[in-house]
């Protein structure tokens, strides 16, 4: 029954990681600009604030999930170490 929770990726690797964070920036700018703008034009200043809004939601929704694309650089982990042999320390 939990196996369809489990089977959900829930990482994304550093490369993903920059792309997403460049991404919500990017929504993120455009979005208050654009706000700004039209509120500035419509002198409402709740525009504005819908705009940037929208453009969080919509920031969130493409960045905050572990999409295939923030996934396609993983990193090579190391073998773990046979636990038998003596640490020379």
């Amino acid at each position: 029954k939990m196996d369809i929770f489990t089977s959900i990726p829930t990482h994304i690797d550093y490369v993903g990681q920059a792309k997403a964070e460049k991404l919500y920036r990017a929504i993120i700018t455009l979005f208050s600009i654009v706000g700004f703008i039209w509120g500035y034009i419509v002198q409402q200043f709740s525009q504005s604030v819908y705009i940037l809004g929208a453009g969080f939601i919509l920031a969130a929704i493409l960045t905050l999930p572990p999409w295939p694309m923030y996934r396609r650089n993983p990193l090579n982990w190391q073998n773990p170490r046979n636990t038998d042999e003596k640490s020379s320390g």
